[in-house]
């Protein structure tokens, strides 16, 4: 038993190579091995010690590794390519069907009723990048109050307001509105509030999204944790994927350095616990946006801060994912069908070879086996790989 675990979800990190990514069209597909070669190479010598050169053809990151560090890659079960799908089964939850989706806009039997609900129309109501979205429509947003709501590749409603016109209360209870509505075979797997800033022609984002996800269909690796009494710690948009389910604790992340920084905090606690994180930046800001300059950019960011979470692991293990691929260099925005990384740190000997796992929630089995916890629920799926890396059977 270890007195601690941290997973870091490196949103959309994949490393290509999903066997049925053709049934996706994202054959060519490989987010991190296509974004070192767009930009001439990565500068990662922290992840290159993990073994991370070893799981796809990564320029400026050699295939090796150092002891206490562990490799291998993460093949997802379930059908789809979204958060909410990668990081259910990361802890245990297969779904045989994807989330739906809308490629073009939302049906007036979800549309009319919000739209009675919150007492006003909408604008938009279509597939659309984020940020140009809201280039388009938010002088008129501004104007008439009227929220901007639209989707993309993935199973989302997303409501889009500016702040000094929908006050951050009002956007998220549009946001519970709109969750109610979406059941059954509207169940979309999140609603997201999108709230942004600024005059017209300069209109930005800003960081206090929310999402407002289905609840988990079952129980998951988390639910074991809480009642064997590890505590769960959520860093990010965590505690909304799992709709709180299984999280003793989460705060919200405003950049992948804030979310680093939550991550060290909760690592300081007293043992036993896991600490859960998403850093969204990869997949948010660069990901979406084609922007592979920003993508390795933001990854050799994180390999300068990686020391300071191994430094205050103090015995525990750490392990790094991805929840599914955003390849910048591929014409389309939305996410990718890939298998994703899986790196750890903190182990005895080694370095270690995972090889290649049949579910994402391989990792959730393991980190509740080495934490001491054993996960009696068959529904929860994944086979721990614990003695891959140094813990005996």
């Amino acid at each position: 038993m270890v007195p601690r675990v941290a997973l870091v979800v490196c949103d959309s990190w994949g490393v290509g190579d999903a066997p049925d990514a053709e049934a996706y069209g994202d054959e060519d597909a490989d987010t991190l091995r296509n974004t070192s070669r767009a930009v001439g190479g990565f500068r990662a010598p922290n992840l290159e010690a993990l073994g991370l050169g070893h799981l796809t053809k990564i320029e400026g990151v050699r295939p090796r590794a150092d002891a206490g560090a562990a490799y291998g890659r993460a093949t997802e079960r379930s059908a789809g390519n979204d958060t909410t799908t990668g990081h259910w089964e990361m802890m245990g939850i297969l779904l045989e069907r994807p989330f739906p989706l809308y490629p073009n806009g939302f049906p007036a039997d979800i549309i009319q009723p919000f739209e009675r609900a919150i007492g006003r129309k909408i604008l938009g109501n279509v597939p659309a990048s984020g940020t140009e979205i809201i280039a388009e429509l938010g002088d008129e947003h501004v104007r008439t109050g009227r929220p901007i709501v639209y989707t993309s590749g993935d199973s989302v409603f997303q409501i889009a307001c500016h702040r000094s016109v929908v006050p951050l209360p009002t956007l998220y209870e549009w946001c519970r509105v709109a969750r109610r509505l979406l059941h059954g075979e509207h169940a979309v797997g999140r609603v997201i509030a999108r709230p942004f800033d600024g005059e017209a022609g300069a209109f930005v984002r800003t960081p206090e999204r929310r999402d407002f996800s289905l609840p988990p269909p079952g129980p998951t690796v988390l639910d074991a944790l809480i009642d064997a009494g590890i505590p769960v710690h959520a860093v990010g948009k965590i505690r909304d994927i799992f709709s709180g389910q299984g999280i003793t604790e989460g705060r919200y992340s405003d950049s992948n350095d804030h979310g680093v920084q939550l991550t060290l905090e909760y690592l300081r606690r007293p043992p036993p616990s896991f600490v859960f994180a998403n850093l969204v930046d990869f997949d948010s800001k660069y990901g979406h946006r084609n922007d592979a300059a920003g993508y390795a950019a933001a990854v050799e960011a994180f390999d300068e801060r990686l020391p300071e979470i191994v430094e205050a692991l103090h015995g525990g293990v750490l392990f790094i994912t991805g929840d599914h691929g955003c390849d910048p260099t591929t014409p389309s925005t939305d996410h990718t069908r890939e298998r994703t990384p899986l790196l750890a740190a903190g182990l005895p000997e080694g370095p270690h070879e995972i090889g290649t796992r049949e579910s994402f929630g391989d990792l959730g089995h393991t980190i509740a086996a080495l934490l001491g916890v054993e996960v009696k629920d068959d529904r929860v799926i994944g086979v721990p790989f614990a003695d891959r890396i140094g813990f005996g059977e």
